[in-house]
């Protein structure tokens, strides 16, 4: 499937798309019906997530390891709110730090191989980078697969999960492979689905196409 339009955003930008909420985030934000503004919830659970982060998630068991995510799901209840404060811009950006620091944490914590940990952090940081990069250009990816990238509190919880059955380094392995695949998919389908310069176009000495100048 190709990519579809972005809706109007300040900016060309659309912040609560830049959140990457998953299925669970997305239920909290219906049942405030957009009306709590999302910097203060996120940036509590931020806070509170961190602090949990900091005391050592090697300390952390079993369904305490879902502590630091229950926290940051306090974000999820403004996830339906258009962003159009002054510092909304924030709160995508907290998101992703908090996300990479749990995931960073807890792999380092419980013991995964420090390569499989950083290739994660990599498919989810370029899930990111891409997904800034067609909001702006004003395309973007198809919607089927922003789903299927689970969400920051989908991944989020996949990993807690993984820990706390002790699965952790195989969980990291499979939650990888199945973003890069995603990734792949995408990037192909998009090029696939691009226009293609008329043959019949203006050249100029080094063989590219000409720019209009009507």
């Amino acid at each position: 499937m190709g990519a579809s339009p972005a809706p109007p955003a300040r900016d060309g930008v659309d912040l609560r798309f830049l959140r990457d909420d998953g299925h669970v985030s997305t239920a909290l934000g219906r049942l405030a019906a957009g009306g709590l503004p999302p910097l203060l919830p996120t940036l509590a659970g931020a806070l509170v997530a961190g602090v949990l982060m900091l005391t050592g998630l090697h300390q952390l068991s079993g369904i305490t390891l879902f502590a630091p995510v229950a926290a940051l799901l306090l974000s999820g209840v403004a996830s339906g709110h258009p962003h159009d404060g002054r510092f909304d811009r924030l709160v995508p950006p907290l998101l992703r730090a908090t996300e990479y620091l749990y995931l960073l944490a807890l792999g380092y914590g419980s013991g995964v191989p420090l390569p499989l940990v950083f290739a994660l952090l990599t498919a989810v940081a370029l899930h990111h980078a891409d997904a800034v990069h067609r909001t702006r250009t004003g395309l973007r990816p198809s919607a089927w697969v922003m789903r299927a990238m689970l969400g920051w509190d989908g991944r989020m919880l996949v990993a807690a999960v993984g820990g706390a059955l002790g699965w952790l380094p195989f969980i990291y392995g499979v939650l990888t492979g199945y973003l890069a695949v995603l990734l792949v998919w995408e990037a192909t389908t998009s090029w696939l689905a691009a226009p293609i310069a008329e043959a019949g176009a203006p050249r100029n000495e080094s063989g590219g196409v000409d720019a209009s100048t009507s």
